[in-house]
């Protein structure tokens, strides 16, 4: 039942692919917010994406969503080489930012984006959606008790194959192209979540012809665990997550990124834990973030700035390892 006396957040989208699409459908679902207006350079777009979505205005340029008085929230999901610019101009409008992962093209860039969100006390958070997951936070959780006790090894990967196309934004390397930015944050993710910063890592990759990384294979090490991670679009892989603990092994199933089962194994026996998703996984972070706006905080404990700047300083790393360079 929906309770007026909680405030109603007014949501903007900026980017309308098919990220978007998901997203909007999830805050559809949720009580007390609204979409009030999308944008897209593209006219036709923006009106087609408005009537499917039900937004109550579409916008031609995103200058003319971030001076609507209407619009509490935005969330950008637009190329990953763009998240920087559009961040700052919504911050600049005072406009609560949810930007989509990897919040920007690198460490040099997140720490200008959160500095400005911190000079003009606006909330800004990275849309990292599988932190909000209650799989992944029970996953977490079990780390954290040590109820199997301590985490030895985590075995993630995500990859799929697709045609390579270089005007497709997954493939572009002037957009973030490549596995490593689109998928690999994901496996990249699931180790720093648990494990932590590692204190060495082995990274190798190949490369399409336009320079972009095809697949990355990532190797953390740590005092005492090891992490061992893949992206890869070459190639469909189970695209899991298998996290060995000293007495049990805890395996996310396929998808292990987005809404899923967990697999526990222990004493010969298995366990599967279905978390009963209703929904496609973006509801989570939008009632988060939501939540924030409600109680005028300006950054996030879960996905805090800390964590987006570690995930983007880790795979700066493994970019620096090998040799991928994105721009001049």
């Amino acid at each position: 039942m929906k309770n007026d006396n909680i405030k109603k957040i007014r949501w903007g989208i900026i980017g309308l692919g098919n990220i978007a699409a998901k997203f909007a459908t999830d805050l559809a679902k949720l009580e007390n917010v609204t979409l009030v207006a999308v944008a897209s350079r593209n006219p036709h777009k923006a009106a087609e994406f408005a009537a499917q979505h039900h937004s109550q205005k579409a916008y031609n340029s995103y200058d003319e969503l971030l001076k609507d008085p209407e619009v509490d929230a935005v969330y950008i999901a637009t190329p990953h080489s763009f998240h920087k610019e559009h961040t700052m101009l919504c911050l600049q409008n005072k406009k609560a930012v949810l930007c989509e992962k990897p919040l920007a093209m690198n460490a040099s860039e997140v720490l200008e984006m959160i500095a400005l969100a911190k000079e003009n006390n606006v909330l800004l958070m990275e849309a990292l959606w599988t932190a909000f997951l209650p799989h992944f936070i029970y996953i977490v959780a079990l780390v954290e008790s040590e109820k199997f006790g301590k985490l030895k090894n985590v075995d993630a990967d995500f990859g799929f194959l697709r045609e390579f196309d270089n005007e497709n934004r997954l493939f572009k390397k002037a957009l973030g192209g490549g596995s490593l930015l689109d998928i690999g944050i994901y496996p990249v993710f699931a180790a720093l979540a648990t494990l932590g910063t590692p204190n060495t890592i082995d990274a190798k990759a190949t490369f399409f012809e336009n320079g972009a990384d095809s697949s990355c294979a990532m190797i953390f090490h740590y005092e005492n665990a090891k992490a061992t991670l893949k992206s890869t679009l070459m190639e469909e892989t189970k695209t899991e997550a298998v996290f060995k603990f000293d007495k049990a092994i805890v395996k996310i199933n396929g998808q292990f990124h987005e809404p899923s089962t967990v697999m526990v194994s222990q004493n010969n026996k298995e366990e599967l834990i279905n978390f009963n998703y209703k929904t496609i996984g973006y509801n989570y972070e939008a009632e988060h973030f939501s939540q924030l706006l409600r109680e005028n905080k300006t950054e996030s404990k879960i996905m805090s700035f800390d964590r987006s700047l570690k995930i983007i300083q880790t795979l700066d790393k493994v970019r620096e390892i090998i040799g991928l360079q994105y721009g001049s």
